[in-house]
């Protein structure tokens, strides 16, 4: 039974999730908890697997706790997953099983589909800190090392483990794919924490009510996407105790529920799941970190401790200094990418490609404290107009809805200079209440040998 399922396009999980439900797909591995380098500072006990790329594979309380980290097979843990192109992916002559043809590369932390762990290439261990560093597998591939290396520091403080995790790619393929979904990391939790509770309402850091995120019925798909617009969610038992994910500026996530609740261990199959999620380009040479917080307690302690973290965070600014800061693009025939890594200052599109168009990470602000749009950019372009989009938020909405009353155009000078282009959002009658994602347009029509470069974008007023 395998439940380890991938991230990518919607419409194709719900196929494969059906697939990987199926008893054939894979045969259950064994965890070796013998092997395990632990670390423990009197309130959280951690152990990472050096057979499984330093995946972290046990979560407990310091003293007379239980794992509550899932091993089924090497798909679960908490542990590194990356996306790219193209699928189905091949290398040295292996190919996918039917039912991964669609997750196209994907190398991930513990190992492989096959039962293949994950190389550790560097380990240190001091305190209550651990930093290790792998060459993770390709997922859907036998014993296939993925073109990359994966690197996590990880440290525990008071009942929380602080996590920082990179990928330095390496890719000999430099084609430039469009962006996937990115598991930011991948958490699975035993058969007891079935609860999956977060904040996904409209008004975060008021002490506004929790949601639990009810299990999906049925086969098929068994994960439900969100927006946690408090930056979190949790899977805790009866008692409302159990494991809390915190990871800054991220409301996209993922999670749910599969198999029998309230029951299972380490090595069996129920289990829950949480990941943050980004949709990201992945060039060949990326280097590409982010953060996150383990929270251990119970549901007052995960949110009060989120709440803490993210009470002072401001209107939605994106600085493209040295990094795409979660951007991705539309365009027609797959060409939604940019220039290429690394990001030196700003984002650059090519205007010649049809219906090329930028795209916000979902976050959360409000319409009155952000009347107005900055965007700091240079157009090489004859058009005199370019057009902006937002989002309404109703609770409920993971996904944009740009409708035609939700744009607006401002003029643009198409002469190559830098400039500051003020947009008054507020003149628009719809711009009002809670927003989630904006939208750019920086050319109405495609134009050979026209451009944009991208510094920074910002909401205020």
């Amino acid at each position: 039974m395998k439940v380890r399922i991938r991230l990518v396009q919607v419409m194709i999980l719900v196929l494969v999730a059906m697939l990987a439900f199926s008893p054939a797909v894979l045969a259950r591995q064994k965890f070796d908890t013998s092997k395990l380098e632990f670390i423990d500072n009197g309130i959280i006990k951690l152990g990472v697997s050096p057979d499984l790329g330093g995946a972290i594979t046990y979560i407990s309380k310091s003293k007379g706790g239980e794992n509550i980290i899932n091993n089924w097979d090497w798909g679960r843990q908490i542990q590194m997953s990356f996306f790219s192109y193209p699928a189905p992916y091949t290398e040295k002559g292996r190919e996918p099983k039917d039912h991964w043809k669609h997750i196209g590369w994907n190398p991930i932390q513990a190992g492989d589909d096959f039962g293949n762990g994950s190389k550790v290439t560097a380990f240190k261990k001091t305190g209550s800190s651990i930093y290790v560093k792998c060459t993770p597998m390709q997922w859907p591939l036998n014993n296939v090392p993925g073109e990359c290396s994966y690197e996590c520091w990880i440290e525990l403080k008071g009942n929380t483990v602080q996590v920082k995790a990179r990928l330095n790619n390496a890719r000999s393929d430099k084609t430039k794919y469009k962006a996937k979904h990115q598991e930011l990391p991948a958490v699975y939790t035993n058969g007891p924490y079935y609860r999956l509770m977060t904040y996904s309402g409209s008004k975060p850091f008021t002490g506004d009510k929790i949601t639990q995120i009810p299990k999906k019925q049925g086969k098929g798909f068994p994960w439900t996407y969100w927006l946690a617009t408090e930056n979190w969610a949790a899977l805790v038992n009866d008692d409302d105790w159990g494991l809390g994910i915190y990871k800054p500026n991220n409301s996209y996530f993922i999670g749910g529920f599969a198999g029998k609740e309230g029951k299972g261990g380490t090595n069996d199959s129920p289990t829950g799941y949480i990941a943050p999620i980004q949709t990201e380009i992945l060039d060949h040479n990326i280097v590409y970190t982010y953060k996150y917080s383990l929270i251990l307690g119970n549901l007052k302690e995960i949110r009060d401790y989120a709440v803490e973290q993210g009470k002072d965070a401001k209107t939605p600014e994106w600085v493209f200094a040295k990094d795409r800061q979660h951007w991705h693009y539309r365009a027609a025939n797959n060409q939604g990418t940019d220039a290429g890594w690394p990001i030196k200052g700003f984002i650059e599109l090519d205007l010649s490609k049809q219906g090329m168009t930028a795209v916000s990470p979902p976050t959360l602000w409000q319409a009155e404290e952000a009347p107005k749009l900055y965007i700091e950019a240079a157009f090489k372009s004859s058009q005199k107009k370019a057009d902006v989009a937002w989002s309404h938020y109703d609770g409920k909405n993971y996904k944009p809805n740009f409708a035609p009353g939700n744009r607006m155009h401002f003029d643009i000078k198409g002469d190559g200079q830098f400039r500051t282009y003020e947009v008054k959002l507020s003149s628009a009658k719809s711009y009002e209440g809670a927003m989630n994602y904006l939208l750019l347009k920086p050319s109405l029509k495609t134009e050979k040998g026209a451009w944009v470069k991208i510094k920074s974008i910002r909401l205020g007023k």
